[in-house]
């Protein structure tokens, strides 16, 4: 009886050259229709996880731990890890400067999800730089700002502002401590002048002291005291007139 076989059915050519064509693993220079140019590794026609460095995508040599996307109209170069096509994990991000003739790092930290989430560092400007805590790209949690003018910000952050318990540290020496809101002094805080030996300690609204109490605190080693110390002031009932001064300020921050 004669034996009968079944003709194994053959693969359709395009089946094999889309299967080679995807992109998986290490990739030297990938580049888009934009001109951007990637260099790293992939993982179902993604960036994922580690490549290698690419400095205007010139021949270059492999080493472990980067994969880095170049931007062609910006000259924004990225360096660090990704994961499914977007900026994920530790990496740092660059900018073209002309005056320096080569990139100048604008933030170096972590990412999630394309966006900066973590802890990293900022660069505003030469003497201007955040450090600390961010959230979907803007600065949230605690951190520290360095202002080009020479004051200092420490303490909480909410939606790329100063809000909650923080400290501004002036140039001068002066300071705040104390509550924020909307990146303005907001509630109970003390400003230290100790340019003139004073004390302030009060309740603010937005960036205003409205009611408190001032005293002298160190005005004999100030720099610029005072003309004359702060004379004694006897009020009946002083504790009842602070109280009842805060109460209207912190029943009109509530309505």
């Amino acid at each position: 009886m004669p034996i009968s076989k079944c003709l194994q059915k053959s693969e359709p050519l395009w089946k094999g050259w889309d299967r080679k064509a995807q992109k998986n693993g290490l990739r030297h220079q990938v580049y888009a229709v934009s001109g951007d140019c990637y260099v790293g590794e992939w993982k179902d026609n993604m960036k994922h996880a580690s490549g290698l460095p690419c400095l205007q995508c010139r021949p270059i040599r492999v080493s472990s731990g980067k994969g880095t996307q170049i931007w062609k109209k910006k000259g924004a170069i990225y360096e660090g890890d990704w994961k499914f096509g977007k900026r994920d994990g530790y990496g740092t991000l660059s900018f073209p400067d002309q005056e320096m003739g080569k990139p100048r790092k604008v933030y170096s930290g972590w990412w999630k999800d394309d966006k900066k989430s973590g802890y990293g560092i900022q660069f505003f400007g030469p003497k201007e730089y955040y450090e600390g805590e961010w959230c979907g790209n803007q600065r949230s949690g605690w951190g520290r700002m360095y202002y080009s003018n020479g004051d200092i910000y420490e303490g909480q952050w909410l939606n790329n502002k100063p809000h909650g318990e923080g400290m501004l540290r002036q140039k001068n020496g002066n300071r705040y401590e104390g509550c924020w809101r909307r990146g303005m002094k907001n509630g109970s805080g003390r400003f230290f002048h100790l340019d003139h030996g004073q004390l302030f300690e009060g309740f603010w609204v937005d960036d205003v002291a409205k009611c408190g109490t001032m005293i002298d605190f160190g005005r004999d080693e100030a720099p610029e005291p005072t003309q004359f110390p702060i004379p004694k002031i006897k009020i009946l009932d002083p504790d009842g007139v602070l109280e009842e001064a805060l109460a209207m300020f912190k029943k009109t921050e509530e309505d």
